[in-house]
C-alpha cells in the first residue's frame, strides 16, 4: 500500500470521526476504539505466541533429552546477536523494558508512542525468547499493545486524556490475550500501569480486555494457558504454611529485584561498550542455560510440569539427568533453578535481547512454592498425616513472587486463578499475595517496574496532586518578566526601575548573573520617596537573602515541599552554578496544575 493511499485512507478516518463525534458523542467513540483496540492487540498476541512457538520447536527438535547439550551455548547468542542487530539497524530505537516506557509515555510524553513499537517488540522478542532468551513475551506485547492504541488515538488526533485511555486498553488486552485473562488485564492498567478506574474508564478497559482474550480463544482454543487439576482441597490448618510461604516469595521478590536492578545498573550499565554487553551477557545466559536447561526461553514446560506435581521432566537435557530420581537433588536443583533466573533474565537483556519479567517472576514463584512445600515434606514439617501439596503451594508462589515483584497483588491473584482454573484456591491465592507484597513493601515502596521512574522522578501514580505535579515541568511555570538590579546601582536608579515595573519583587544579580538576593518594594517603601538618600543609598544596603532559592530541573514535587517549608509566594530559580534564571510562584503552578488535571482526567 502506498503512502499516498495511507494518507487517503487516514484523511477518510477522521471525516468519519469528526462527523461521528457530534453524533455518537465521545464515550460512545472510545468504546468503539477500544474494542477495535482489543481485538488488534489480541492478534498480536497470538502472532507473538505462534512466532515464539514456532522458532522454539524448530530449535528444540536438534536437542537430546537425557544429556547435556553443547547447542545450549549457541543459540542463545544466536537469537541475542539477531534481536539486536535488528534493533539497532532496523529500529534504531531502544525497545527495551517497555512496561516501563509504557509508563514513561504516560507520564511524559501525553501517551505518544512511536510507530514502530507496534511491531518491534514482536519481532525482536520472538527472536530472543524463540532461541532460548530467558525472559518473558508479556513486557513487549503490553508495549505493542499500549503502540496500537496510542497510534490509533494519533491517526484520530484525539485529546491526551482519550489517548491515555487506549493505551490503557491496548496494555490491558496485550496482557488479556497473551495470557487469556481479561480480568488481569484489566487490573495490569489500575496497579501496574496505575490509571484511575472510573465510571467512564471501566467500561472501555473491561471491552478492550474482553477482546484481547476473546481473539486468544478463538485462534488457540478455549482451554487455560497452564493446565492445573486441585488434588487435595484446601482448609484451615495450612494457613499457617500459607502465611509463611508469603513472607519467604516476599524476601525472594526483593532478591529478584535487587538482582536485576544490580545487573542492569551496575555491571551492565557501567559497560559503555556495545559489543562487551553482549559478549558478557550472552555468555552469562550460555552458561547458566547449558547448566539449567529449564532457564531455556520463557519456561514454561517447567511451570506446567510442577503444577502437575511431577519434578522429574526438569531434568531433561541437563547435565543432571541421571540423579532426576533423588529428592535431595531435585530440592537443590529447583532452588538453583529460582535463584539464577534473574541472573538469566538480566543477562538477556543487558546483553541486546528483547524481552519481560511477567514470565521470569512466575517461573520463579512456581519454583519457590514448590521448593517451599516439598522441602517442608521431605523434614517432616507439616501438621496432620497428609504432607503439604506441591501443586497448590507452586500456583500459591507464582502469585506470591509476582505480587511481591510488581507490587501489583490483585493482578497476581486474578492472573494465577484466570490462567490456571485454580479458583478453588482462591482464599490462599489472596493471602500469600497480600503477604509477599507486604513483605516486599516494607524493604522498597516500588516494583520493578515503576523504580526506574520513581528514582528520576519521573512516575505517574494514583495520587492525584503528586501525578499532575509529574507532569508540570519546571520550564512552564518559570516566570522571567522580573527586573533585574544589581548591588552597586543607587537608590535613585532603583527606584526608576521600579516605576517600569509592574513586579514588587526585583532578583538582584552581580557582574556575572550569580544571584546576589532579593529586593522587596514593602522593604522599601518608606524609604524610596526621601531624595536625601538617593545618592547616599546603594541596593547591596536593603538586598535580602531569599528564603530557599530553587535550582532548575528540581521536580515539581520537591519545589512544592520548599513553598511549604518556606512559607514564600515565590521562590528564585537558579541553574547549577548559581546564575539566576527566574522566579516560580504558587499562582503560576496552581493555574497550570488547574489546566493539566483537566487535560489528563478521564471521567
Amino acid at each position: 500500500m502506498s503512502s499516498e493511499t495511507l494518507s487517503r485512507l487516514a484523511a477518510f478516518v477522521r471525516r468519519v470521526v469528526h462527523w461521528a463525534l457530534p453524533h455518537a458523542g465521545v464515550r460512545t467513540l472510545v468504546v468503539a476504539l477500544a474494542l477495535v483496540v482489543g481485538t488488534l492487540a489480541g492478534l498480536a498476541a497470538v502472532l507473538l505466541k505462534s512466532l515464539i512457538g514456532y522458532i522454539a520447536h524448530l530449535v528444540m527438535s536438534t536437542i537430546s533429552v537425557t544429556q547435556g547439550n553443547v547447542l545450549y551455548l549457541v543459540f542463545p547468542v544466536v537469537g541475542i546477536a539477531l534481536a539486536g542487530l535488528y534493533v539497532r539497524y532496523v529500529v534504531r530505537d531502544n525497545i527495551s523494558h517497555g512496561v516501563t516506557r509504557v509508563l514513561y509515555a504516560l507520564a511524559q510524553k501525553k501517551s505518544r508512542l512511536p510507530f514502530h513499537n507496534v511491531y518491534a517488540s514482536l519481532v525482536a522478542s520472538s527472536v530472543t525468547i524463540g532461541f532460548g532468551g530467558s525472559v518473558g513475551a508479556e513486557g513487549p506485547i503490553v508495549f505493542t499493545g499500549a503502540a496500537i492504541g496510542s497510534n490509533l488515538g494519533k491517526a484520530f488526533r484525539l485529546s491526551p486524556q482519550v489517548l491515555m485511555m487506549l493505551v490503557g486498553c491496548g496494555a490491558a488486552a496485550g496482557i488479556a490475550g497473551i495470557f487469556k485473562a481479561p480480568i488481569a488485564g484489566l487490573l495490569f492498567t489500575v496497579e501496574v500501569l496505575m490509571l484511575d478506574l472510573t465510571a467512564g474508564s471501566a467500561i472501555p478497559l473491561i471491552v478492550a480486555s474482553v477482546a484481547g482474550a476473546t481473539v486468544a480463544y478463538v485462534f488457540t482454543g478455549y482451554n487455560v494457558e497452564f493446565s492445573f487439576d486441585q488434588s487435595e482441597p484446601f482448609w484451615a490448618g495450612r494457613i499457617p504454611y500459607v502465611l509463611l510461604l508469603g513472607v519467604f516469595c516476599g524476601f525472594v521478590s526483593l532478591y529478584f529485584n535487587k538482582v536485576t536492578e544490580w545487573l542492569e545498573n551496575v555491571v551492565f550499565g557501567r559497560l559503555k561498550n556495545r559489543f562487551a554487553r553482549f559478549l558478557l551477557g550472552a555468555a552469562m545466559l550460555s552458561v547458566l542455560i547449558y547448566l539449567f536447561p529449564p532457564l531455556y526461553g520463557e519456561g514454561y514446560n517447567s511451570i506446567v510440569d510442577l503444577l502437575s506435581g511431577e519434578a522429574s521432566d526438569i531434568f531433561n537435557g541437563s547435565l543432571f539427568y541421571a540423579h532426576k530420581g533423588e529428592s535431595a537433588y531435585v530440592l537443590l536443583f529447583i532452588l538453583m533453578l529460582g535463584l539464577m533466573k534473574p541472573l538469566a533474565t538480566s543477562a538477556t537483556n543487558g546483553s541486546g535481547g528483547v524481552g519481560g519479567t511477567f514470565a521470569p517472576s512466575l517461573y520463579v514463584g512456581c519454583m519457590v512454592g514448590f521448593f517451599f512445600a516439598l522441602l517442608m515434606n521431605t523434614m517432616g514439617w507439616y501438621m496432620g498425616d497428609v504432607p503439604l501439596s506441591t501443586k497448590n503451594f507452586t500456583l500459591m508462589g507464582m502469585a506470591g513472587v509476582m505480587a511481591g515483584v510488581m507490587h501489583a497483588p490483585l493482578m497476581a491473584i486474578f492472573l494465577t486463578a484466570e490462567m490456571t482454573g485454580g479458583y478453588d484456591l482462591f482464599l490462599p491465592l489472596l493471602i500469600v499475595s497480600a503477604t509477599a507484597y507486604a513483605t516486599s513493601r516494607i524493604f522498597t515502596p516500588y516494583g520493578i517496574y515503576t523504580r526506574r521512574l520513581a528514582q528520576r522522578g519521573e512516575l505517574l501514580t494514583h495520587q492525584k496532586d503528586r501525578s499532575v505535579l509529574t507532569l508540570l515541568k519546571m520550564d512552564s511555570v518559570i516566570e522571567t518578566d522580573f527586573a533585574i538590579v544589581h548591588p552597586e546601582m543607587s537608590l535613585k536608579d532603583m527606584v526608576g526601575v521600579i516605576a517600569k515595573s509592574r513586579r514588587n519583587l526585583f532578583p538582584v544579580t552581580d557582574a556575572n548573573g550569580v544571584l546576589v538576593g532579593v529586593v522587596q518594594l514593602d522593604d522599601i517603601r518608606d524609604i524610596m520617596f526621601r531624595t536625601d538618600l538617593y545618592r547616599r543609598l546603594t541596593v547591596d544596603r536593603f538586598t535580602a537573602s531569599p528564603l530557599a532559592k530553587v535550582v532548575l530541573g528540581t521536580p515539581m514535587e520537591q519545589v512544592m515541599c520548599t513553598f511549604d517549608d518556606t512559607g514564600a509566594w515565590n521562590l528564585p530559580v537558579v541553574d547549577e552554578c548559581g546564575h539566576y534564571v527566574g522566579f516560580v510562584s504558587k499562582s503560576k503552578i496552581f493555574n497550570s496544575y488547574r489546566q493539566v488535571l483537566k487535560h489528563y482526567t478521564y471521567d
